[in-house]
């Protein structure tokens, strides 16, 4: 293995393991999770499991991919600064979705989250189409989340 790989691989390894595990514990799938009225097409509870599985991967491989195609340490702390604010603002969203019972508030960190991705996949695009095309299914994935919180929100408002 190019040894070049090896720290942006372990340091976005455990990056992911951390954002995924703190989101997991926060994200409680109970009784007020469940006596939300949901539109007909939101996912079932072990469907997000596997889409945040799938795309903190695949957004720890685009970071990775990213870091190795940044020629200086200033990009690359753009970069990583950029990674950590997405992680960041993920936590956030669970937070205020799932412990504080605000998915109207959480909607708003949705929209900073998505920016953040969007501000994120531009710059890896400048340096590298690969790690650009791995942000991807974030973004949707985040857009996804974002319409079905937006339902939620119209569904259930107002809250307190």
């Amino acid at each position: 293995m190019n040894r070049a790989w090896l720290f942006p691989i372990i340091i976005a390894g455990i990056a992911a393991l951390i954002v995924a595990v703190i989101g997991m514990t926060i994200a409680e799938f109970g009784p007020w999770y469940h006596g939300l009225v949901k539109p007909r097409w939101a996912p079932s509870d072990p469907a997000y499991s596997a889409a945040w599985t799938a795309v903190y991967s695949i957004t720890a491989l685009a970071g990775v991919t990213g870091w190795l195609a940044m020629p200086t340490w200033r990009e690359r702390e753009w970069l990583l600064g950029l990674l950590c604010l997405t992680g960041f603002l993920n936590i956030m969203w669970s937070l205020l979705f799932f412990q504080f019972h605000r998915p109207d508030w959480a909607l708003m960190v949705m929209l900073t989250l998505w920016l953040s991705i969007f501000g994120l996949l531009l710059i890896v695009w400048r340096r590298t189409m690969v790690g650009a095309v791995l942000l991807l299914p974030y973004l949707l994935w985040v857009t996804f989340a974002g319409y079905l919180n937006q339902a939620i929100v119209h569904l259930n408002g107002p809250f307190a």
